[in-house]
């Protein structure tokens, strides 16, 4: 017994001065090795307070091949905050599902060509007053009016044309225009057709062609020449233009020159330059569709019309004051 107990205190020594020295047995080193990672198992790094996990940055756990992390039960992850893994996974992004279609829903949003209305074949009109005013003339007070409509598609239109003067209750001149309109490009157009003179004089019939549109700068402008009955030729040129001094007040000057081929003393027109009408008119646009204004005409004879009308007592030229409004719809 006594010398069991010597030995077992002798190979004590031995393996404690073993252990100073550096040198451990390989079987002892997986005994102490086993036993370390089973006393693993157990600890809870909850309750070490000296530790600092927030600063254990520098802690690669990949590399720790030896840990099992599964066999570590007692520990607590979610307060090691400051311990980040080595690779994290990329997270996936939720993504809206796309919705199915259902005949229902093209049939919402689609028509057959023969459902949709085309502006080329949509029927549309305006018309417009583009003077309807009181004049102070020589002879007295005039009402003078000048209107145009259309009626039709994007291409080919009905245009109505008509314009007049009554003096002193009087009805000095009238006459109406009914123009087919083609149009040749986006501001232009043809048009020809029919117009009825129903004073001065007798009523004359005409046929009418010639072109209007849109010049450079937004300038309307129409050409249009007739023929008459009795072979008399005629031709008239208009054009008027806008300028914006606010978004409501504008200023727009007109211009209006008649020509006759012949003369015709019963209706008291000469060949060449007969006449012209020159205007300038301030409106205010109350709204787009109803708007009044104030201006001046200058209205002047030329050669034989001139002459036919001094032997009627009536000036060659004359400057008109007007009030008037300007009416669409």
């Amino acid at each position: 017994m006594s010398n069991y107990f010597c030995g077992t205190r002798m190979h004590s020594a031995v393996f404690t001065v073993a252990l100073a020295a550096g040198f451990v047995l390989p079987a002892a080193a997986e005994t102490s090795q086993g036993t370390e990672d089973g006393q693993m198992q157990t600890m809870d790094h909850s309750q070490m307070q000296g530790m600092d996990h927030g600063k254990m940055e520098g802690m690669d756990h990949s590399q720790m091949q030896g840990m099992d992390h599964s066999q570590m039960q007692g520990m607590d992850h979610s307060k090691m905050e400051g311990m980040q893994p080595a690779k994290q996974q990329p997270q996936t992004q939720s993504r809206t599902p796309i919705p199915q279609l259902t005949d229902a829903d093209r049939a919402a949003v689609y028509k057959s060509p023969g459902g949709h209305a085309v502006h080329d074949t949509a029927l549309n009109s305006f018309f417009i007053f583009e003077k309807l005013e009181w004049q102070d003339a020589d002879d007295g007070s005039a009402l003078n009016w000048e209107a145009q409509g259309w009626i039709g598609g994007d291409v080919d239109r009905l245009w109505l044309r008509s314009e007049g003067e009554r003096t002193n209750g009087k009805t000095e001149k009238a006459e109406v225009q009914a123009l087919w309109g083609h149009s040749i490009s986006p501001w232009w157009d043809l048009v020809g057709g029919v117009r009825q003179d129903f004073k001065p004089e007798n009523p004359q019939t005409w046929a009418a062609f010639g072109v209007q549109g849109l010049a450079l700068y937004n300038f309307e402008a129409q050409a249009t020449a007739y023929l008459g009955e009795g072979g008399q030729t005629a031709a008239r040129l208009e054009g008027n233009y806008d300028i914006l001094l606010t978004n409501k007040l504008i200023l727009q000057p007109t211009a209006e020159f008649n020509f006759y081929g012949k003369n015709d003393p019963k209706r008291g027109v000469g060949s060449g330059l007969s006449e012209s009408e020159v205007g300038l008119r301030l409106r205010y646009e109350i709204r787009p569709e109803f708007a009044p204004y104030v201006g001046v005409t200058w209205n002047r004879s030329y050669g034989k019309t001139a002459d036919y009308a001094s032997d009627e007592g009536e000036d060659r030229s004359e400057a008109r004051l007007v009030l008037g409004v300007r009416v669409w719809f």
